[in-house]
C-alpha cells in the first residue's frame, strides 16, 4: 500500500472571506488525519486547458487515510464554511 495524495483544483474563485474562514479548520482537520500539505497556491504557469485557480496537494500514508480525512466530520464542517465553490477533488495513489 503506497502513499496517496488529495489533489484539489478550484474551478472558480471562492469569496476571500469564506476562504479565510475555511482555511484554519480545514487544515486542522486534514492534519489531524495525517495529511501533510505539499502545495497550496496559485499555479506559476499553466499549459493546455489548465485554469489559473488555486491548487492544493496533500500527502497521506494511504488512500484510506486520505478518504478518512476528507470524509471526517471536522473536515465536512470546515467545508461548509467555504460556501458554494466548484472544485475538482481527487485521491491519487502514488
Amino acid at each position: 500500500m503506497g502513499k496517496a495524495f488529495i489533489v484539489s483544483i478550484y474551478l472558480g474563485s471562492p469569496a476571500p472571506e469564506n476562504l479565510a474562514e475555511y482555511a484554519g479548520p480545514a487544515r486542522k482537520a486534514i492534519e489531524a488525519n495525517g495529511g501533510r500539505f505539499v502545495v497550496r497556491g496559485m499555479p506559476a504557469h499553466i499549459y493546455e486547458d489548465g485554469k489559473a485557480e488555486r491548487t492544493i496537494i496533500i500527502e497521506f500514508d494511504s488512500v484510506e487515510r486520505a478518504k478518512a480525512a476528507y470524509e471526517s466530520p471536522d473536515y465536512q464542517a470546515a467545508r461548509e464554511l467555504l460556501g458554494a465553490v466548484a472544485r475538482d477533488i481527487r485521491v491519487v495513489e502514488a
